[in-house]
């Protein structure tokens, strides 16, 4: 089942929970078909698909994935239009591709679920549960920094304010560096 769908400059971006009934049809005419774990698993699934404007996919990754949904862990995506990278989080696995041919740039792991891509000037923020990380809008990675739940963040200029339970914690956004670290009294 499709679940959204959305169009930004030339490219539409599709995604589902299921594969679609053309989905056959459309890895044999796609550039890039990138699947995981597809086959003899009861984890969610994730359906991809880039296409120009309305046309057939040019790009699809389908892929298992788990935590999902029933513990509240949802895909997400982040188109770069300028670089036209496209970032895909799932479960546990972060992706990257470069529609321009398309190739995938990379494929991260994490050891907890994916929560959200957010984007900040130059920078690709990804929050998971377990971990805070960095990219620039080409895909290379910056840094990243270990979190535990619960935990939040705030976007502050260029400073990311980190809050752990008792501890607020300022980083550099570029550079990942602690700017300040302070602990709250109760």
């Amino acid at each position: 089942m499709q679940l959204f769908r959305f169009t930004c400059g030339p490219y539409t971006v599709s995604l589902g929970d299921n594969l679609p009934p053309m989905y056959y049809s459309y890895c044999r005419s796609a550039q890039l078909v990138d699947t995981f774990e597809l086959e003899g698993s009861y984890s969610a699934l994730c359906y991809l698909a880039v296409a120009r404007g309305h046309g057939w996919p040019f790009l699809i990754v389908a892929q298992r994935y788990s935590p999902g949904p029933r513990s509240g862990f949802f895909p997400g995506v982040l188109f770069v239009p300028e670089t036209n990278l496209l970032f895909l989080g799932a479960g546990e696995r972060l992706l990257a591709y470069t529609l321009d041919g398309p190739a995938r740039l990379w494929e991260c792991g994490l050891t907890g679920g994916f929560w959200q891509w957010e984007r900040s000037q130059e920078s690709i923020i990804m929050s998971s549960e377990n971990k805070l990380g960095i990219w620039d809008i080409h895909g290379q990675k910056r840094w990243d920094f270990a979190v535990e739940p619960p935990w939040q963040y705030a976007l502050d200029g260029d400073t990311i304010q980190v809050s752990l339970g008792d501890k607020h914690i300022a980083l550099h956004c570029e550079r990942g560096i602690v700017i300040e670290s302070t602990a709250i009294r109760g």
